[in-house]
């Protein structure tokens, strides 16, 4: 694993597109996460947003690390790869410290690939994220609904225009809720607004590049006790009612590339 993690790291690739694919098929992968491609669709996706080998990419809340087993290799050569999270040396007691020590694990099982990962800790409540204008695009994956829950996604949305240059783009994909939900209760079920949140993210300053219907899944009728967090990979009932929810597979999900609007003609620099 570690010969060929070192050959896929080492490579320049023409395109995001080839980049991700490439890593995609790597076998430094997690046991299972492949399987997710079916759902999440990494290739198109990342194409959809406009990934280039070359960015600078800052990943809002990798998670596990689905993504930055992706992203990681992808601009390891020629790019930079930035990701957010809490402190792996806070307190012990803490969820978040656990996460963060989860995901530095993830990145000393292959230097080769990870060794130029960055991480920056971050407090979710009042974010920082760094120099102006210092990213060409910022992704934040199925986490939204988290910001919303904790009374945060305005001051996420102004420190990401912040920190992303002109033109750059943010990435978001999100569980979709039904049309007309309000985003405070649906948020609590794991799932977003579509049309709410683009008006946010316009209020914040982008606009909106595109939206993608690559992750959607029209069999996802958002209304499990559970939430989102009923369906695949979570399946948070266990054994009750899983094939039911295998069966519908992973969440609805809007994909959206939103670009960080030009000042204003006659505008001062």
């Amino acid at each position: 694993m570690h010969a060929e993690a070192r050959a896929l790291a080492g490579k320049t690739y023409p395109n995001g597109k080839t980049a991700i694919a490439a890593a995609a098929q790597g076998h430094h992968r997690k046991p299972g996460n492949a399987e997710r491609d079916v759902y999440r669709h990494p290739v198109e996706t990342m194409a959809f947003l406009g990934f280039k080998p070359t960015m600078s990419v800052l990943d809002i809340g990798p998670g596990e690390g689905w993504y930055t087993e992706l992203l990681a290799p992808a601009l390891h050569e020629k790019g930079r790869y930035t990701a957010t999270g809490a402190d792996p040396n806070g307190p012990s007691d803490q969820r978040p410290t656990f996460y963060a020590q989860r995901f530095k694990a993830l990145l000393d099982t292959a230097p080769e690939l990870y060794g130029k990962v960055q991480t920056l800790v971050v407090d979710s409540n009042a974010p920082k994220l760094g120099s102006d204008a210092s990213f060409d695009m910022v992704l934040v994956m199925r986490g939204v609904h988290g910001m919303i829950n904790g009374g945060t996604l305005g001051a996420w949305l102004a420190e990401i225009h912040r920190v992303l240059k002109p033109g750059g783009v943010l990435g978001i994909e999100e569980h979709r809720a039904p049309v007309g939900a309000d985003p405070a209760e649906s948020a609590k079920r794991g799932y977003v607004p579509e049309s709410w949140l683009i008006a946010q993210a316009e209020a914040a300053g982008f606009e909106l590049g595109g939206k993608s219907e690559v992750n959607a899944n029209p069999k996802d009728t958002k209304d499990y006790p559970a939430g989102v967090w009923a369906l695949p990979p979570t399946l948070r009932l266990g054994e009750k009612d899983r094939e039911k929810y295998v069966a519908i597979g992973e969440s609805d999900r809007m994909t959206l590339r939103l670009v960080k609007a030009q000042p204003h003609r006659g505008a001062a620099p």
